[in-house]
């Protein structure tokens, strides 16, 4: 594999890391209502566990509730359970057809945990990025075994991948300083 092409796959591969942990960081819950938090609840859907987003339509009220329209009548009560039953710690009460699901207000305590939940899955993504890293400069350490790159090709390379990983992390790290920000935010 040519080493330009190396380059693209690892930037690739760690643009990705990033994409997954972005999704991530909108599952943890803050005191703000979000839509994307019932994205892994799932409701028996005529004995098929599907997600709510596939039964209903999710939306927000206000800032600090959401509300689940279900498309069929009979639903409802079998959304407002699995709401109830997940670990999101989540309340749900009808209102004829409309599910609405406040959310809580969050204690010192309960923001400071989340906090570290965000740093640690920051972490996480670091350690990918630098795996990737590692990998990159195995690959370009191969070529130049293999006679298919010269050394200054290697050191060259390395440096480039070495920016790239900076890059990335530097984003990780805007990311989770955002992430903490809004959940210690009253």
């Amino acid at each position: 594999m040519p080493i330009a092409e190396l380059k693209r796959n690892v930037e690739a591969k760690m643009d990705q890391t990033i994409a997954v942990f972005k999704g991530g960081l909108t599952k943890i819950r803050t005191g703000r209502a979000s839509p994307a938090l019932l994205d892994t609840v799932q409701v028996d859907y005529y004995g098929a566990l599907v997600p709510i987003s596939q039964v209903a339509n999710v939306s927000l009220l206000d800032a600090r509730t959401v509300s689940v329209q279900p498309w069929e009548k009979g639903l409802g009560a079998k959304i407002e359970k699995a709401i109830r039953d997940s670990d999101l710690g989540l309340n749900p009460s009808s209102m004829g057809d409309l599910i609405r699901v406040p959310m809580p207000a969050m204690s010192e305590e309960r923001r400071k945990e989340l906090t570290k939940v965000v740093r640690g899955e920051g972490e996480n993504a670091k350690i990918a990025i630098r795996n990737l890293r590692r990998d990159a400069n195995d690959a370009v350490k191969k070529a130049v075994k293999d006679k298919l790159a010269s050394e200054d090709e290697q050191k060259r390379s390395e440096t480039d991948i070495q920016k790239v990983t900076d890059r990335h992390i530097l984003v990780i790290d805007q990311l989770v300083a955002a992430k903490e920000q809004e959940i210690m935010a009253v």
